[in-house]
């Protein structure tokens, strides 16, 4: 296999296992100090921005520089990829219960093929709608839909899940057209500038301050901003110079697998037999597809 395809996956799924952990990050600001997820996702996106600006100044002034020509494409980016995927998630996660919600966001690998064939010209072969079945098949297996009695079925729900895989896939395509002119630290510091604008209407002042009053929470939000935001952000856009971003969608859908064990590990939450095949389906595929590279 190509070294720098086999680099490319190894960004991937570094970044995958970061956003693994957002799950044990979310438990904490929510659990233990009641932030909601729409205030969570609005310093996700502001604390991350401001990080990397400051970052970028000190050390690549040059890398901050756009022109206006990319104003309208890093505003849709932090529009559609940043701040839609956010809202979106929450309202599915509310409607239709997190098994279904995570099942539906990871119908991502299915979107990406279809738009980045349409769009970018990446053909789809028949090892990668072999790979984007097992994945969903394996993401099914993990988020357990098949325990009816969990599952809070109703359609506005169902839409709002194929929303988020829909938004999340446009985050990894905005990414691959943004690498064609910026590196990975321009594209993700203006898509998460331009999300952090977004969100801001959909805050409330009362809870943002009450979060910030919290030494607790302000510790868990820059663990947030700097792990499953932008060391897996960044990880994402490296491993996108490598490998084309629908086999890279295919590659993320390990996530559910490694957040399962890290909830095993830290929440005690345990793998029924089911949940093991389908994280072992989800293995298969990135082998397969790494191989077939």
């Amino acid at each position: 296999m190509n070294t720098h395809r086999l680099r490319g996956y190894t960004l991937i799924l570094v970044a995958a296992t970061l956003w693994a952990t957002l799950g044990i990050i979310f438990k904490a600001l929510i659990g233990d100090y009641g932030l909601s997820r729409i205030t969570i996702a609005f310093f996700r996106a502001s604390l991350s921005a401001v990080i990397l600006f400051a970052a970028l100044a000190l050390r690549r002034p040059s890398s901050l520089h756009i022109v206006a020509r990319d104003v309208l494409f890093f505003a849709a980016f932090g529009l559609l990829g940043i701040a839609a995927f956010y809202s979106v998630y929450v309202t599915a996660i509310d409607l239709a219960g997190m098994s279904v919600a995570a099942v539906l966001l990871y119908t991502a690998p299915a979107w990406v093929s279809l738009i980045s064939a349409v769009f970018l010209g990446e053909k789809i072969t028949p090892v990668k709608l072999v790979a984007v079945m097992l994945a969903m098949a394996g993401c099914a297996l993990v988020a357990r839909v098949y325990d009816v009695r969990g599952l809070q079925l109703n359609w506005l729900g169902i839409l709002a899940g194929l929303g988020a895989g829909l938004t999340y896939a446009l985050y990894s395509v905005f990414n691959k057209v943004g690498l064609r002119r910026h590196d990975g630290w321009t594209v993700l510091a203006y898509g998460l500038l331009a999300g952090s604008v977004f969100l801001a209407p959909l805050q409330s002042p009362p809870l943002l301050a009450a979060a910030l009053r919290q030494p607790g929470a302000v510790i868990w939000l820059l663990v947030l901003a700097l792990g499953p935001t932008l060391g897996a952000g960044l990880s994402f856009n490296a491993g996108l110079r490598h490998v084309p971003v629908s086999s890279a969608s295919i590659v993320a859908t390990l996530e559910p697998v490694i957040a399962s064990l890290l909830a095993f590990a830290f929440l005690h939450e345990r793998l029924d037999p089911a949940q093991l095949i389908g994280g072992g389906l989800i293995l298969a595929t990135v082998i397969i597809l790494t191989w077939a590279a």
